[in-house]
């Protein structure tokens, strides 16, 4: 479209935005491990919820598959960020499969703290969405019956202690998923902790850093942007509770993966839109955003920044120098 044509269009860059240091660690694992052992290698789960990236790890020479017994004796195997179960690498080990972990660290943080808090007596309520892959290795760190599963402000309020917990909640511990909505999760334990007073909290925040700081950033465009676009994919946890965060804020909110996807006719009216990403989608995919608007519209690009993130997490042992 000539330029004379194109009407302007304020684009508000949300900052933080996309990978964080537990994606970036996890791609960086599977490309180390792919340079290690060769292709292929196998990775369990998607490593990281994005088509994008998966695509091209896929090109390099991962195979992605959903379950253990996909994964041939000979080859190696990565878990996806998300983490898994227990029994998983315990059945990797018991086949003399060569395997990586890819599990964030601060999920590693939630499953070490599980396993204490059962070591102690404890009753574990596990604020999370069923069926998230994160939620699913969480359950199983620890023995079955030993760990409830709260969605909801409902289901805080409906839950029942196991026989013998004290009306104050002694035997009682919450933890949460680490990509849930900060303002959501924090009217859960409110609950909780209005039920059972005594109930025992984690001993520090259990939705990372990344996760409130890209929720952060998105309520700060929100009060100026008519609408915001949040690049990331439908089975992201992250990327969905932007959408939220934006609406809940004041702006329409939709979840794109592709610039490609973009409906103009949404955008009619629109003077000033929002535009961030998850965490598992890359700075490429912004970037496209933004050149694919301005085919469109004469844009002025305003970063907003609410913090700088400088956090890195080292890599397994044996694939520092892969």
């Amino acid at each position: 479209m000539p330029t004379a044509d194109r009407r302007p269009l304020t684009l508000l860059v949300a900052a933080p935005r996309g990978f964080c240091a537990g994606v970036d660690r996890a791609i960086t694992i599977v490309e180390r491990a792919i340079a290690k052992y060769g292709a292929p290698v196998y990775v369990r789960h998607e490593i990281v919820h994005n088509k994008y990236v998966v695509e091209g790890l896929r090109a390099k020479g991962a195979i992605f598959v959903e379950e253990l017994d996909e994964v041939p004796d000979d080859r190696p195997v990565v878990f996806s960020a998300h983490g898994v179960p227990k029994v998983i690498p315990q059945h990797a080990a018991a086949r003399g499969l060569d395997f990586v972990d890819a599990t964030c660290p601060l999920v590693s943080k939630v499953h070490r703290q599980a396993e204490r808090q059962i070591e102690a007596g404890r009753h574990i309520l596990f604020i999370g969405h069923m069926g998230h892959p994160e939620v699913i290795g969480t359950l199983g760190q620890v023995s079955e019956g030993t760990m409830t599963l709260i969605e909801t402000v409902e289901d805080a309020e409906a839950y029942r202690a196991p026989p013998g917990t004290d009306a104050a909640g002694s035997g009682l511990a919450f933890l949460t998923q680490t990509t849930l909505s900060v303002d959501d999760t924090a009217q859960i334990v409110a609950v909780l902790q209005r039920r059972f007073p005594d109930i025992a909290a984690p001993k520090g925040e259990d939705i990372c850093y990344a996760t409130s700081n890209r929720q952060e950033a998105v309520k700060a465009i929100a009060g100026r942007a008519q609408a915001i676009l949040v690049i990331g994919a439908p089975n992201s946890s992250n990327s969905l509770r932007l959408v939220e965060v934006a609406e809940r804020n004041g702006s329409r909110a939709m979840l794109i993966q592709r610039a490609a996807e973009i409906p103009m006719d949404w955008l009619e009216g629109v003077e000033i839109l929002g535009l961030t990403a998850g965490a598992s989608a890359p700075e490429i995919l912004v970037r496209e955003v933004v050149d694919m608007l301005g085919k469109h519209f004469a844009i002025t690009e305003e970063q907003v920044t609410t913090t700088v993130e400088n956090i890195a997490f080292k890599l397994p042992r044996g694939l520092e120098i892969a």
